[in-house]
């Protein structure tokens, strides 16, 4: 297949890791991978803090850059982030109608079709739950919100995840409970978020977990930083670059710690 990848902005930013464990995995796995140059943001960030009449050039930029998956030039548009494809999913195609611009609804509709998060894209679209993946560490899973709420992503990292060579998988207290980032929710109420991420890291740490990984940078990015601040010495791993490590990418030192995947250029096709 021929796949186009969404790096999402915050992958872009701050995360490239993923996005890179992203490519790496789909390419191990035979397939073409495509980077469109001039992607942005998708507009989530705009749309639910309330600017939607701001968010319609974005969406408009994203139908334009991505709408030869819509042409069929492409196969499919995956992103490592369940927030960012929900927005695709289930944003644009309203914020353009809210404009008065069906057209643009209608383009959108279109690219939102073949718009998939990594485990989507993985389990459903291409058939896969054993990527060949080897991450020899004890791993439990967040379900980020977007993901099993407006993806409804079930239980399909959770597959990919127990298909993982070397890796043990405990499960989460409470999983299904928000982590407390919420985007600009963590920023409006702080307090309330921080109680909830306190929660949070409460049932990551009773689970002795080495890793607590999630589809989300977001959602890591929260949690991380209070595991962080508190030395619990517990790290956050994207599930791309869980399912994007195998032995052979391993180095010796990477083998022992969390981490995983070796820092290496990715070559993707424009």
């Amino acid at each position: 297949m021929k796949i186009a990848v969404m790096a999402t902005c915050l992958g872009d930013a701050l995360f490239p890791q993923a996005v890179q464990a992203t490519v790496q995995l789909l390419q191990r796995l035979g397939h073409t991978v495509l980077f469109p140059p001039g992607q942005t943001c998708c507009g989530q960030m705009h749309v639910n803090t309330g600017y939607l009449r701001e968010a319609v050039p974005v969406v408009r930029h994203h139908v334009e850059v991505f709408g030869p998956v819509a042409e069929g030039t492409w196969d499919a548009v995956v992103a490592p982030s369940g927030s960012c494809t929900g927005s695709v999913r289930h944003q644009h195609a309203v914020v353009a109608r809210r404009a008065g611009d069906e057209r643009l609804a209608e383009r959108a509709e279109a690219v939102a079709a073949r718009t998939f998060e990594l485990s989507e894209l993985l389990v459903d679209v291409l058939g896969v739950s054993d990527v060949g993946a080897y991450y020899p560490h004890r791993v439990t899973y967040h379900p980020t919100c977007h993901s099993l709420r407006m993806l409804r992503v079930g239980d399909k990292p959770l597959q990919l995840l127990r298909a993982v060579r070397g890796l043990e998988l405990v499960d989460l207290p409470d999983a299904e409970v928000c982590c407390g980032f919420g985007g600009t929710f963590a920023v409006k109420n702080s307090d309330t978020s921080t109680a909830m991420l306190a929660d949070k890291m409460r049932n990551v740490l009773d689970t002795r977990a080495e890793v607590c990984t999630a589809g989300d940078s977001s959602c890591l990015m929260h949690i991380g930083g209070g595991l962080g601040r508190l030395r619990t010495g517990v790290r956050t791993v994207h599930l791309a670059e869980i399912l994007a490590s195998t032995e052979a990418t391993q180095t010796p030192a990477a083998a022992g710690s969390p981490g995983g995947v070796r820092d290496e250029p990715v070559e993707a096709q424009r």
